[in-house]
């Protein structure tokens, strides 16, 4: 499952400047670990967040039932601004 693909797709449908959204995945010291950093505008983070953390929460539950589905991996996802 390419959960790269899956981030950005849900994550350029949230933010304004869809080109300034960039995914991209990290290796980790555990097999069965995904760490995946999105960096997005500053003026787009709070709308990927959410009020309350609600849309990001929300890709992060996508991620899981996708992964539980294909590969049961721990996918962990960092969202940063520049």
């Amino acid at each position: 499952m390419d959960y790269v693909a899956l981030t950005e797709k849900l994550i350029k449908a949230l933010a304004i400047k869809e080109d300034m959204v960039t995914v991209k995945e990290f290796p980790s010291e555990e097999p069965d670990k995904v760490i995946i950093e999105v960096l997005v505008d500053s003026e787009d983070l709070p709308r990927v967040i959410g009020k309350g953390g609600r849309n990001i929460n929300a890709v992060r539950t996508i991620l899981k039932a996708s992964s539980s589905l294909h590969d049961k991996k721990y996918i962990n996802l960092n969202v940063e601004s520049f």
